[in-house]
């Protein structure tokens, strides 16, 4: 409590504060209905699993596309209207899911979604790099996802008990808060995109124009190759964590009986731990070079994933939550660190986007290949399948971490290209 005290003292610009409160609200709305969207689909339209969770596919292939427009978008229009359309269209989606009949209606709505979520996650992921200096992201990071997690204490509990009585109800909750943080951007925010080296000597004001760079201007972060080895093995790891959010939730009601309104209680316990242990665990892990600690958050991800084949009750699928939270605190605010740190300036939206594509890659494969395994072969072969993942990315992480022992390298001027590291000492003040 006392590091979570330190991190509130912290002199944050009032914006960030901003994002703080509206990441809160309409995580609150959002998290109402998203544990439990597997279960509404299957539900709905007589789905087996394979078909319900190829919507999930759906969603991460079109923002996998959204996420390459994105960068560029973000980098060079700016970052807050970017942000608030895809909060307001991502609220409409909610409202129109809730009167949806059909698996192409299902599909249209979740392509929508999909090529929307990947603005707000960028832009935000920027306007914090430029906001915050290199020394305090770290800390930004974790208190951002604080914000996340307390709406996340809140939002599944309660939408565990709404969802039970009428997923209508839930799906306007969650509307109304991704339309109320969209307001709250478009009202008090103000835009935070550099400003571009030669802008002021040419006396000119207006926005540069899109990219002549070839791939997008994506031709350098491609060139980065121990970036790219990074994001490959991240989406190992991601892949795991997202069989366990998309699939868990069907996986008890239909083999356990296990209701909403309690299975809610699984992710608001992982809520909860990030509210109070992320900033303690952020302070420990920003001590050390980047791969080893995502290895070892990894290790937490795997066999927590692992363990659920072997749960039959409530508290075993509970603690394997526990075990995955342990994981996820080790290893997210570590990951966008390593990202923020890496890229320079003017490519931020474009590292950013890339790294955006690890949780599109993961949707996209993860809940799928769990309902080949489910539908084929049983339900305990979804998390046997998800676990192995998860260890190739431990194996890989750590095979990373003796090639390129060295943390993020920092840029002084936006020309600099990701080519080398510095050393490892004055890379950990960077967090």
């Amino acid at each position: 409590m006392q590091a979570l005290w330190r991190a509130f003292k912290t002199p944050y610009p009032r914006q960030f504060w901003l994002m703080f409160v509206g990441m809160f609200i309409s995580t609150v709305g959002s998290s109402m209905i998203w544990p439990f969207l597997m279960i509404y689909i299957s539900e709905r339209l007589h789905l087996p699993l394979t078909s319900a969770a190829g919507l999930i596919t759906l969603n991460a292939a079109v923002g996998l596309g959204a996420s390459f427009i994105a960068g560029p978008i973000v980098d060079y229009l700016g970052r807050k209207w970017v942000m608030v359309i895809s909060l307001v269209m991502n609220g409409m989606g909610y409202v129109l899911m809730s009167q949806a009949q059909s698996y192409s209606a299902f599909a249209g709505l979740m392509a929508l979604q999909g090529f929307f979520n990947p603005l707000y996650r960028i832009g935000a992921d920027a306007m914090m790099a430029d906001l915050i200096p290199a020394e305090h992201r770290a800390e930004a990071y974790s208190m951002l996802r604080l914000s996340n997690n307390l709406g996340v204490a809140i939002g599944p509990a309660v939408g565990g008990f709404i969802a039970s009585l009428s997923y209508t109800i839930a799906f306007l909750c969650a509307a109304t808060g991704m339309s109320l943080y969209g307001l709250l951007i478009a009202l008090r925010a103000r835009e935070t995109l550099p400003r571009r080296h030669g802008r002021e000597a040419a006396g000119r004001e207006a926005v540069d124009p899109l990219p002549r760079e070839r791939f997008g201007g994506y031709g350098r972060v491609l060139r980065d190759r121990a970036f790219l080895a990074f994001v490959f093995t991240f989406t190992l790891t991601q892949i795991s964590a997202a069989i366990l959010w998309v699939l868990l939730s069907v996986y008890t009601k239909q083999n356990f009986g296990l209701p909403e309104s309690r299975y809610g209680w699984i992710p608001t316990t992982n809520a909860l731990m990030v509210v109070f242990f992320q900033i303690p665990v952020t302070l420990i892990t920003k001590r050390f070079a980047p791969l080893p600690v995502l290895a070892i958050g990894s290790l937490f991800y795997a066999s927590a994933v692992t363990s659920i084949a072997w749960g039959r009750d409530f508290w075993a699928f509970w603690l394997s939550m526990v075990v995955m939270t342990i994981g996820e605190l080790i290893l997210i605010p570590t990951s966008t660190t390593y990202v923020a740190g890496r890229a320079p300036e003017d490519m931020r939206g474009r590292y950013m986007s890339i790294y955006g594509l690890t949780w599109g890659v993961a949707s996209g494969i993860g809940p799928v290949l769990g309902g080949l395994l489910n539908d084929h072969l049983g339900p305990q072969y979804i998390w046997y399948g998800g676990g192995l993942i998860g260890f190739m990315g431990v194996i890989l992480f750590l095979v990373l971490s003796r090639v390129n022992p060295t943390t993020s390298p920092t840029y002084t001027t936006p020309e600099s290209a990701p080519t080398q590291a510095e050393p490892e000492a004055a890379l950990e003040r960077e967090g």
